[in-house]
Order: structure tokens, then sequence, then C-alpha cells
């Protein structure tokens, strides 16, 4: 098979989808690899290792679409690539369909074979290739929420650990998941105050077995919701439903209940958000004031850590990029009904239940979906 590895053009994006060590295991089994030239510059991996490992070094995206069977990826394909892609082509990335209904007519109208990391599962039905970048954003969000929180970025000019005597920050977490896990532990860690709501009571018991003194659970509701949100100082929106929209928690008319520069982290903006006035930003131009609440709303946020979440992201990702190139997506999902799960699209039909519910589209099973 031919797999083809362009550079990534969103914005600020240094991700790379493959990295010197995965090329090497798929051209020892026989598979040609293209690579980009300085598709890997941003997580410090350069054309020379790629071209070492046995990658064959294109000048230009056009032509790794051109002859690439599987095309991988980071991130979704934007505008400029829908063009590039064809009819049976394999895309295998972050897709985030359910959040964007223009980037999922404009998949479809291509005809390729979507594959999409968030939704491929294991045999224990967690979420195997979005836990590496759930791990890395739950850190984050923290990190990116205490440098908003100062003044100079128009927060409320609060340490979030506070010092003796001077009281911490109050972190609000909406979900008790991979992502709010990881911010609370690294919010604790930094001596916040921490609130983790979530509406699993099975969850929210193991995190308070596992968590600091200084992490309270909470049983979210809107009435809860609504207490948390008046005395917080960072919130972060750690909402994920498995290729659907994420729920709005935060309506806009609870905004005033907030803190003026109080800052919001929405880590699931890629999926729509949890918070109703949250949008997709950069990391060029990340925030946004609403109500007087600073918005951090950067949609491809392990991208500013590109070399820690590429290894972290292609660790998670090479077995199954393995299985599709050695079998086929086909077999490999026939074999795999977890790899099957992440088929959101082929040849023009959109395959995804959660997705089809987002935007009223008509569903239609894969042709590798169980029967």
């Amino acid at each position: 098979m031919i797999i083809g590895v362009p550079k990534e053009i969103k914005t600020h994006e240094y991700r790379v989808s493959v990295v010197p060590a995965g090329v090497e295991e798929l051209a020892r089994r026989g598979h040609r690899v293209l690579v980009e030239t300085q598709a890997g510059v941003g997580s410090g991996m350069h054309d020379a290792e790629y071209r070492e490992a046995g990658a064959s070094i294109v000048d230009a995206r056009e032509e790794v679409y051109g002859q690439a069977d599987m095309i991988v990826k980071v991130k979704e394909p934007l505008p400029e690539e829908w063009p590039l892609m064809r009819e049976g082509q394999v895309m295998f990335t972050y897709l985030h369909l359910a959040a964007d209904r223009e980037l999922t007519e404009g998949v479809l109208k291509t005809g390729s074979v979507g594959i999409a990391y968030e939704t491929i599962t294991d045999s224990q039905g967690r979420l195997p290739l979005l836990t590496p970048m759930s791990e890395v954003a739950g850190r984050m969000s923290i990190q990116e929420g205490a440098k908003y929180l100062e003044r100079p970025m128009m927060g409320r000019g609060i340490l979030l650990g506070g010092i003796p005597g001077v009281t911490p920050a109050e972190v609000l977490i909406l979900g008790g998941g991979v992502v709010g896990t990881n911010a609370a532990k690294m919010a604790a860690g930094l001596g916040a105050r921490v609130f983790i709501l979530d509406v699993s009571l099975d969850r929210l018991r193991y995190l308070n077995d596992v968590m600091p003194a200084n992490v309270d659970t909470v049983y979210s509701n809107l009435t809860r919701i609504r207490e948390r949100l008046a005395t917080a100082d960072l919130v972060i929106g750690a909402v994920l439903i498995p290729g659907a929209r994420c729920p709005v928690l935060v309506p806009r008319d609870y905004l005033p209940l907030m803190k003026p520069g109080a800052v919001i982290v929405d880590v699931g903006v890629d999926q729509g958000g949890c918070v109703e006035t949250i949008r997709p930003t950069t990391h060029a131009e990340p925030t946004y004031i609403v109500e007087g609440v600073v918005h951090y709303g950067v949609a491809n946020m392990p991208g500013a850590v590109g070399r820690t979440s590429t290894f972290g992201l292609t660790n998670a990702t090479l077995p199954y990029l393995l299985s599709l190139a050695d079998q086929g997506y086909k077999k490999a999902c026939q074999e795999d009904p977890g790899l099957a799960e992440g088929v959101n699209c082929e040849f023009g039909k959109l395959t995804n239940q959660a997705v089809a519910d987002s935007f009223g589209m008509s569903y239609e099973p894969s042709s590798v979906a169980a029967r």
C-alpha cells in the first residue's frame, strides 16, 4: 500500500501523523510511504530522518494525495485539501465531523473513506486514540488557564495556587473523564481548589479515592453548575460524547453569574464544546471575551507541544495504521469491530449515527459494520 503523510496546514499545528520509527516499520512490511517535505519539522523530525527510515520525500501535498491509497493526518482535512481527496481513498485522522456540517458535507463529496481516531474503541469500549491527546489537552488546559488568569491577558490577576495568606484560585472542571482527570491533577498540584462535576457516581467515587484533599467531587446538574460558576476563577470544559456534539452545560445566560475576568477553557471545542459561547480559535489568536469572561477555544491545543503530542499520538495510532496498511481497511475493520467504529463516512455515505443525528442527515451503516 502507498501511505501518504502530508504536512499539517491548520494554523500553528506542529504535530505530524507518523514518526520515522513508524515509517521504518511500514517500509519493513513492504509498504511505500510518501512524506511531504518538512512534515515533521514542527515536532523536531527532519526529512533526512524520514529518508533514512525508508520514506520518499515529496515536495508538494498534491503529490502525496495524488499517489497515496491512504492519507494519515493529525487534524481534519481543511477545505483546500478536499479537492485533493478522491473516491475510495482512506483518510485516517481526527475528523471531528459532528461539530462542523460544512466539513462533513465537504468530506462526503470526496467519496473518501473517513476513519476517525476519536470514534475507534478498544475491547473495553474506551477511546484509545483519543486518550493520549486528551491527556495532553487536560494538562494544557490548566497551563493555559493559569496564563490567561493573568491581568495582562485580561484575566482576574490571580495566581492559580495562591501564596501563604492569600487564597488560591478555584477551578471548576465539567467532566471527570481523561481530560478532566488530567486537568484536576495539574490544578491540584499547583495548589488550586478544584471541583470536578460528573454525572457518573462510579466515576466520582473513583476520583474521590485517588485525588488529593484539595479536589472535591460533585454530582453534576444545572443547580450545581450554576453554584460553582459563581465562585469559579477558571472553568474547564471536559465533556465528550464519542462522535457526537457536546451537550451545552453552560448556556450564555449563565455567564453573568461568573466573576469578571474569569477564564473558560473548553477542551471539547472541536466537538462543539459544552459552553454555548465557545467557538474555535487558534494559537495565534486564542482568546476573546464575552460578558466579561475570557474564552479560550483553541481547537488543536496539543499542537502547541508538537513533539510530546506527536510521540503520544503515534504510539497509539501505529498498531491501527499497520493493520490498515497490511490488510486494507475492509478486512482490518471486519477483524476489529473497534476499528470499524472509526468509519465515519464511506463512498459519500455518512456511516456514523451520532454525526448524522447532529445534523439531521441520513445515516447508512458502513460496509464493515456488524450486521
